[in-house]
């Protein structure tokens, strides 16, 4: 499915804030297991309050889902919706090159 250019703005919007961007590289490093929120808290050295809030705007958009794994909840992001935001982006590469 084509993504929109409505949709590819509100994933840009929300994950081009420096901390936003951070979590997503480093969920991106960590593959399809994840990471425990406490794990990415720690790497960041950001108060917990402050991870709630960038979690939310990353995944209002689609961009990460969490699960719980018994006490720990795990952030994991959603390749098939990045590789779609890249394809978007890239969809028309060169077009206009003579």
């Amino acid at each position: 499915m084509r993504m929109k250019l409505d949709d590819a703005a509100n994933i840009l919007a929300k994950i081009g804030n420096p901390t936003r961007l951070e979590i997503v590289r480093l969920l991106v490093r960590a593959g399809d297991e994840g990471l425990a929120v406490g794990t990415i808290q720690k790497k960041l050295n950001i108060p917990g309050s402050t991870l709630t809030h960038h979690i939310s705007h990353l995944k209002s958009a689609g961009v990460i889902r969490q699960e719980r794994q018994q006490a720990t909840l795990i952030c994991k992001m959603e390749f098939e919706l990045l590789r779609r935001l890249v394809d978007y982006l890239t969809e028309e590469c060169c077009a206009d090159v003579s």
